[in-house]
């Protein structure tokens, strides 16, 4: 089994320490070395090129925002998983925007940390549940096209129910299940609030999906 190869990047011994244990401990996971700021960080990214950095957003000397940026452009195949305690929208969106793949806050359960660092490994991405619905409020906030906000499935969804389509009738056109399509179209629906299939048709008509 190849190991995901995690660096640890935070000021406090304590915290490291615990996530070492947790992580270690786990048969798919390796801890490749620990930096205790952002700047460190970057450099030991660079030399140990792990599939993931779990790092602090805010410790001393560089930040975790700042060493995000340098790191996804010293480092672009290293993925970064952002750790905090703080809830608050701004800091989400702006490691989000230097690059970080997921957002964790400290406060997780082990298996949540366990469940981001293997989906940020993945190429997926991961926020905490408490900090998710403050991050759609201030990204519908700051988007200037309610499409943005869809992803490239959601919206080809989107257009299939605009269209008439069943659930069933979209899952086998697309080979999903029918709870995924079910899925898909509760968080299209949130994203864009709106509660009935004739919001959604109004929706797709408006912005050109279907005629």
């Amino acid at each position: 089994m190849k190991k995901i190869r995690i660096l640890l990047a935070d000021d406090h011994v304590m915290v490291r320490q615990g996530f070492r244990l947790i992580l270690a401990a786990q048969p798919d996971m390796e801890i490749v070395g620990e930096a205790d700021n952002g700047r460190e960080a970057v450099e030991l990214a660079g030399k140990l090129r792990p599939d993931v950095v779990v790092m602090d957003v805010a410790m001393p000397d560089l930040n975790g925002i700042e060493a995000t940026r340098r790191l996804t452009g010293s480092s672009p195949r290293t993925r970064v998983l952002a750790l905090s305690m703080y809830k608050d929208s701004v800091y989400v969106r702006e490691i989000l925007r230097a690059g970080a793949r997921g957002y964790l806050l400290k406060d997780a359960f082990d298996r949540d940390l366990l469940s981001a660092v293997r989906a940020v490994a993945g190429g997926e991405g991961y926020l905490s549940p408490a900090v998710s619905d403050a991050v759609l409020t201030d990204y519908r906030r700051h988007v200037t096209d309610p499409l943005d906000l869809l992803s490239s499935r959601e919206r080809e969804i989107l257009q299939l129910i605009a269209e008439g389509k069943t659930n069933k009738e979209i899952a086998t056109g697309l080979k999903l299940s029918v709870y995924t399509v079910d899925a898909h179209r509760g968080r299209i629906m949130e994203k864009l609030n709106l509660h009935s299939v004739g919001e959604l048709v109004r929706f797709a008509v408006r912005h050109g999906l279907v005629d």
